[in-house]
């Protein structure tokens, strides 16, 4: 037994983890196992991959083929995206969907059907799985993809590791010209700005707003928005020039202790929020970055969850539709101002319409979705409450991905039941949702 948490701290257990990579040990293992949970690097925030008995795929971390004529990779579950873009973007390829760590891996990013800063344009990495393998409960290995056992291809994708453990993935990849973004960040006083930016802005490929949640009145919701595009060779200056398909570096700056309770406290999050917003001192500025900072900025500090402090954090993101979108986050940022619970991040993107080929446990619906980090407190989930109201009121629901603390009925309000999966793979999440 060991004691276990996932990147949000929150919640902690013991558990038993085993760790195989032999095919006919882990048909073994999945035939006389009660219940347990497949998990991969426990970069989700939650209690998804959280069970008293857990198998993790780390130990699945070979590359099995990359056609680099037409761009497809195939690997087994438990290789990283780093991993992944270490190979791929010295051939001119990169990731066609990325969430905001590269830390991951190939089967967890299958499991949440990963979104990234453009999914209002590209969708969600549903879209680019040609195929993967799926251990089910008999041990049997199902080809899955669209046109061979449809139904587990589906109801995989986005089903948060419930329906088998997944072996291998074979992913289709973008193809580059550099490493570089092309990015634009503007300034916007308010939500109501930010929101007639996104729509002025909706031809970029990628998106994302970072916004201060403590500030009100006439500055409540104000933010910076960012946006990229692939840059071109002519994009970029001369140093970059040197090396157009640089990759990231691997060095990182280590938080090497959980930080005191009282560090984040409301006073601390509205200087941070000041420092941010006021660091960009022009309304608009134009520059090329590496992929790293634009997409991984929060990947440079080695367990930075230990700022939370001992007790962690709960990520508190949402869905809600464009038609309510606006009303919605500004009764949402309200109600977040006004309570002092801050967060001491909170990204604001858009969702492009769903796809055919992804659970009903898959998060993205067509609108806005606003991430948000929370030190845990009674104080916090008390609010969340409160939140999830609003959410379910505006025809939202929360990510379950993110999730450590919605109840079954707001659940079942927003999702729906009708999911295929079997009885032995269980999480903590999936127990506490009555799934």
């Amino acid at each position: 037994m060991e004691r276990i948490f996932n990147w949000g701290i929150y919640p902690t257990i013991d558990a038993e983890c085993t760790t195989l990579n032999a095919v006919d040990k882990i048909a073994a293992y999945v035939r006389t196992t009660d219940a347990f949970i497949p998990r991969g690097n426990g970069r989700c925030y939650g209690d998804s991959a959280l069970q008293p008995k857990i198998f993790s795929t780390l130990a699945l971390n070979k590359f099995l083929s990359f056609d680099t004529v037409n761009g497809i990779i195939k690997t087994e579950a438990g290789v990283l995206l780093s991993e992944i873009l270490e190979v791929i973007v010295p051939k001119g390829f990169f990731l066609p969907v990325t969430p905001g760590t590269k830390f991951i891996t190939m089967g967890g990013a299958v499991a949440s059907n990963i979104h990234g800063k453009n999914h209002h344009k590209d969708g969600a990495i549903s879209q680019y799985i040609e195929c993967f393998d799926l251990m089910v409960e008999s041990g049997e290995i199902l080809r899955c993809s669209r046109t061979e056992n449809t139904e587990h291809f589906i109801n995989t994708i986005g089903g948060m590791g419930l329906t088998g453990v997944v072996l291998t993935v074979t992913l289709h990849l973008k193809k580059i010209e550099t490493s570089f973004i092309k990015q634009k960040a503007v300034k916007a006083k308010n939500i109501h700005a930010i929101l007639d930016y996104f729509e002025q802005y909706q031809h970029y490929t990628y998106s994302v707003a970072w916004i201060d949640c403590l500030s009100k009145g006439d500055s409540l919701g104000r933010s910076i928005l960012m946006l990229g595009e692939h840059a071109t060779p002519s994009d970029l200056q001369a140093q970059q020039a040197k090396q157009p398909l640089q990759l990231h570096s691997a060095k990182q700056i280590d938080v090497p202790f959980m930080f005191p309770a009282f560090a984040l406290n409301e006073l601390s999050i509205k200087a941070f929020n000041f420092l941010y917003y006021n660091k960009q001192r022009q309304q608009e500025i134009n520059n090329v970055v590496h992929y790293n900072p634009y997409f991984y900025p929060l990947d440079i500090l080695t367990n930075w969850n230990r700022i939370y402090g001992k007790n962690g954090f709960t990520q508190y993101q949402f869905a809600i539709p464009f038609e309510n979108g606006r009303e919605g986050l500004i009764k949402i940022l309200t109600k977040i101002a006004d309570s002092g619970c801050g967060s001491f991040l909170a990204v604001l993107k858009t969702f492009g319409k769903g796809d055919a080929f992804s659970s009903p446990l898959s998060f993205p619906i067509e609108g806005y979705t606003l991430a948000l980090d929370f030190k845990v407190s009674p104080k916090v989930f008390a609010l969340l409450d409160e939140l999830d109201k609003v959410v379910l009121d505006y025809g939202g629901r929360l990510y379950l991905t993110k999730d450590a603390r919605m109840t079954s009925a707001t659940f079942h309000q927003s999702y729906g039941t009708a999911f295929l999966h079997s009885t032995k793979f269980q999480s903590l999440q999936s127990n506490r949702l009555t799934i």
